[in-house]
């Protein structure tokens, strides 16, 4: 509380020897905390012990311990599932990481893959050069004279990630394939390659990997020493440097000149991360370190096209059956665009978009049984699901009220969670569709996920497919879904027999959206047919006049039923997931929260904390205060809340005898009463109020409270111009 309140001095040593005479029995019970200061009166009272004092204490008793049990109890419940809630977040979730994580996993293993066999080629090619003997791989000159003898063989590797924090994982994971393939590897960061412990903290960071954690020399020759002992000469040696770009250029550039001339002693293939361009070694390194190399080119995949894997395997195929609504959709892509656009920040943000769904809807626990796929079992009476509390809330949901669904119809909840569950499957298919044929267009997948969770499907209010197909002038607004139909007519043969080989694909497991695709096929047929007969090549048609021929007939007729095809897509299976009841169960939809745990408000959370200061500290005497402020309150709160009475500028001394106000009414009002508060007995029981403060110590704390007000940013302190006043810096909580 405010330093204005005064410690209260024990109580005399006669209560304290009555309180332990009439305890004898209970002697490890202590009075640890002394809360108020007791007057004389009461402790006369509790040293004569009248019966009046023992019926005032135990009569409010049983009363009170009846509340405590039915709010204990309640507490309990709660907790319960609270804690069950928890764990049914960190299963749901390991299940998405994991996900995850196999996703990228599968996207980087043909890179890897090629890495590792580039280095079994170039191993072959170095111990060709004959078997050498322990004294000649630890001799300090070359063995070779050749200039090829001498070359390093590395990796260039493109990641075109302009951070960092997702490429720590990618060279993690290409450093355990590499050692599950026998290699010996040995990895580094640009914080090794620092000019000030030079090449020789490099050459100690490889011997403390390869040979000995606790070596600290830096000696290659006892690299070649080890690579010759317990047969390790029969695999190759890696090093990768994470970030080349980062390094210091000098200090690589002595380690590379170092490890060529050890090049057939101790074959070391070097991997080198980039993130710009395949060439940005050759702003770094030195010509003849350049000259050293034998580099070939390996890149991976993009940021975007992770991130539509990635999106593919959490949200549109059966995953854990967490999704997103449409505006907290839209906030993601809008923080993965404009924040560091890495994906670690997008599995971040959906993390944090899971946690706070399971903190904020009860029902959540039923995501349990989506993530394991036991829908089945919701009938179940030993489930504990389907309470009465349980199946309350569930129809009080805004989509079950809106879609008029009512108690009498709670037999068949189960039943709409088990359409819930199976609710995505046309829905994604529809998405992936539209998705591939985006791709000629090189549309993301992020933008048509975003589009199609519209609940409003605005795509079909505004617009008709069809006629946006046949319309050449551009319409107001962006549409992903328009663009998509747009490029159709921009085909050519070879391309519409690609999508719709893979719409067949997609739609295999779905009859009524196949059957729809099969249609096609006699179409795309003549398509083919009139292409050949025209000679034409199989390349995308540009705008241009020319005359009807009967292969421009076809592409059109092909792209008006294509067009149509998508049309009954979108109109029958595009069903977004918040027009669905009770789909707030697994439809994260809050995106101010969502906002909030991200971005932050850290002002404004200063301001409400101020005004709301006994909302925190739950101290007794401001708990019951209502709008009156009182001199035991925190300075800094009792300043603020003052100057919400003025406008953008406060005058220092108004708001000075404000706050003097305050600490000193109270205190002076106590002194006039004083008789009267002596004749009750009420009263004597009461602790009693500090003296008003001295006019000094109040001036302190004032500076003291307007120091702290300004270095939180809500006030910005007197100029030379208006000396006396103070500005607002901030309004509102």
């Amino acid at each position: 509380m405010a330093p204005s309140g005064t410690v209260a001095d024990p109580p005399p040593s006669s209560a304290t020897d009555s309180f332990n005479s009439g305890a004898s029995e209970e002697n490890d019970i202590r009075p640890f905390f002394v809360l108020h200061k007791a007057s004389s009166g009461s402790l006369q009272g509790k040293s004569t012990g009248t019966v009046r004092s023992k019926r005032t204490i135990e009569s409010p008793t049983p009363k009170i311990a009846k509340k405590s049990e039915v709010e204990s109890a309640e507490e309990e419940d709660g907790q319960f599932l609270s804690n069950r809630r928890l764990k049914i977040f960190e299963t749901v979730w390991s299940k998405i990481e994991k996900t995850i994580e196999n996703v990228l996993r599968d996207s980087n293993s043909k890179i890897f893959n090629g890495i590792y066999d580039w280095i079994r080629e170039s191993f072959e090619s170095i111990r060709s050069y004959g078997a050498l003997s322990l004294s000649e791989a630890v001799r300090s000159y070359p063995v070779l004279t050749q200039a090829s003898s001498k070359q390093l063989f590395t990796a260039l590797v493109l990641t075109r990630n302009l951070e960092m924090v997702d490429d720590l994982l990618t060279f993690e994971e290409l450093n355990l394939h590499l050692k599950s393939q026998g290699c010996h590897v040995a990895k580094l960061s640009s914080m090794d390659f620092s000019a000030k412990n030079g090449v020789g903290g490099c050459l100690r960071g490889l011997l403390r990997q390869f040979v000995m954690p606790t070596l600290d020399v830096a000696d290659v020759t006892t690299l070649a020493s080890w690579y010759r002992e317990n047969e390790n000469h029969k695999n190759p040696v890696v090093i990768i440097v994470d970030d080349t770009e980062r390094c210091c250029g000098s200090v690589l550039s002595d380690l590379i000149l170092i490890l060529s001339e050890w090049a057939v002693k101790v074959p070391i293939f070097l991997i080198m991360g980039v993130s710009t361009a395949h060439d940005a070694p050759r702003k770094i390194l030195s010509v003849n370190a350049l000259q050293r190399l034998c580099a070939s080119r390996f890149t991976l995949s993009s940021p975007a096209e992770r991130m539509d894997a990635v999106l593919e395997a959490v949200f549109l195929k059966p995953c854990s059956g967490f999704t997103v609504s449409h505006k907290v959709a839209l906030f993601m892509r809008s923080y993965f665009l404009c924040q560091d656009g890495t994906l670690t920040s997008f599995v971040r943000t959906l993390k944090i978009a899971c946690l706070q769904h399971f903190s904020s809807e009860p029902l959540s626990i039923m995501l349990e049984h989506f993530c394991q796929d036991r829908s089945n079992q919701l009938t179940g009476e030993g489930n504990g699901l389907l309470t009465e509390s349980t199946m309350k809330h569930a129809f009080d949901l805004p989509s079950v009220t809106r879609n008029k669904i009512t108690r009498s119809t709670c037999e068949l909840l189960p039943q709409f969670l088990l359409d819930l569950q199976r609710m995505p499957n046309p829905w994604s298919i529809v998405v992936l569709c539209i998705y591939e044929a985006g791709k000629f267009d090189k549309l993301r997948l992020l933008d048509i996920f975003c589009e199609t969770l519209d609940p409003e499907a605005r795509y079909l209010k505004y617009f008709s497919p069809s006629a946006i197909v046949n319309c050449q002038s551009q319409v107001s607004g962006r549409s992903v879904i328009r663009q998509v139909l747009r490029k159709l007519r921009d085909l050519s043969p070879s391309q519409w027999r690609s999508l719709l080989k893979r719409w067949e694909n997609l739609s295999a497991e779905f009859s009524e959206i196949n059957d729809k695709v099969m249609e096609l096929h006699p179409l795309k047929r003549s398509v083919e047919a009139a292409g050949q007969r025209q000679g034409l090549p199989n390349s995308p048609k540009k705008h241009a006049s020319r005359s009807h021929t009967k292969l421009e007939k076809e592409l059109s007729a092909m792209a008006d039923k294509v067009a149509a095809v998508i049309e009954f897509m979108l109109r029958e299976y595009m069903k977004p997931v918040e027009s669905v009841p009770f789909h707030e169960i697994l439809c994260f939809k809050n995106v101010d929260k969502l906002q909030s745990a991200l971005l932050g408000d850290p002002r404004g959370r200063i301001q409400s904390d101020l005004l709301e200061a006994h909302n925190i500290l739950h101290c007794i005497c401001c708990s019951q205060r209502g709008t009156t402020l009182l001199p035991s309150m925190h300075d800094t709160s009792i300043l603020y809340t003052l100057a919400q009475e003025h406008a953008d500028v406060i005058n220092l001394h108004d708001w000075y005898q404000s706050f003097k106000t305050i600490l000193v009414s109270r205190s002076s009002k106590t002194k006039q009463n004083s008789k009267t508060c002596s004749k009750s007995k009420k009263r004597k029981d009461r602790c009693e109020e500090p003296e008003a403060p001295a006019e000094a110590l109040i001036q302190a704390r004032f500076c003291r409270a307007v120091m702290e007000l300004q270095i939180a940013g809500l006030i910005r302190l007197p100029s030379k111009r208006r000396p006396d006043f103070v500005q607002r810096v901030a309004f509102g909580s």
